[in-house]
C-alpha cells in the first residue's frame, strides 16, 4: 500500500492527533486557535471520506478508525465546551450517552459472538454534521466574541433531536440483529 492509498487514513490519524490540541487550546482560553483547529479537524472528516469514496481508497482500518476519530473529537469538544459552560450539560450528556450506548451495543454483540457490521446511516451522518457545525459555531462565537442569540437554543435542541434520532436508528438495527 502506498502513501497515496493510505491518504484517507493518514488524514484521519491527523484528525485524531488534533483532539488533544484543540482541547488544550480551549483549556487555555485560546478560542481563535481552538476554533481554527476544530474547523480543520471537522473539514478533514469530509475530505478523508470523499477521498476514500471517490478514489476507491476504502480500507478496513479506515472503517474503524474514522468513527473513532469522529467520536474522540466530538465527545472531547462537547465535554470541554460543557465544562467551560459554553454548551448546556444536557446536550453534552446526550452526545456522550449516544456514543456510549452504541459502543456498548457493539461490545455486547461481539461478546455474544454476533458482531454487527459497522456502517454509517444517513441520520448518523446528518447528526455528525450538525454536531460539528454547532460546536464550530459555539467556538466561533467565543473566538470572535459574538452572541448566538435565539439561534443557540434552537440549534442545541436540533442537535439533541438528531443525536437521539441517530441513537434510536442504531439501537433499532442492533435490536433486530440481536433478535430482540
Amino acid at each position: 500500500m502506498t502513501v497515496y492509498n493510505s491518504l484517507p487514513n493518514l488524514i484521519t490519524l491527523a484528525r485524531l492527533g488534533l483532539v488533544p490540541v484543540v482541547i488544550a487550546m480551549i483549556s487555555a482560553g485560546r478560542w481563535p486557535i481552538a476554533c481554527l483547529i476544530f474547523i480543520i479537524a471537522g473539514l478533514s472528516d469530509a475530505v478523508d471520506g470523499w477521498l476514500a469514496k471517490t478514489f476507491n481508497l476504502r480500507t478496513e482500518l479506515g472503517a474503524y478508525l474514522d468513527p473513532v476519530a469522529d467520536k474522540a473529537l466530538l465527545v472531547s469538544i462537547y465535554v470541554a465546551l460543557s465544562v467551560y459552560g459554553a454548551v448546556p450539560s444536557w446536550l453534552t450528556i446526550a452526545v456522550v450517552a449516544r456514543d456510549v450506548m452504541i459502543i456498548g451495543a457493539l461490545i455486547i454483540s461481539w461478546l455474544m459472538n454476533k458482531p454487527v457490521a459497522i456502517r454509517p446511516l444517513w441520520i448518523s451522518k446528518a447528526n455528525t454534521a450538525a454536531q460539528i457545525a454547532f460546536a464550530a459555531a459555539v467556538l466561533g462565537a467565543k473566538a470572535f466574541q459574538f452572541t448566538l442569540g435565539p439561534w443557540f437554543i434552537v440549534s442545541a435542541v436540533a442537535v439533541a433531536a438528531l443525536t437521539l434520532a441517530s441513537l434510536a436508528a442504531y439501537l433499532a438495527l442492533w435490536a433486530r440483529h440481536m433478535s430482540l
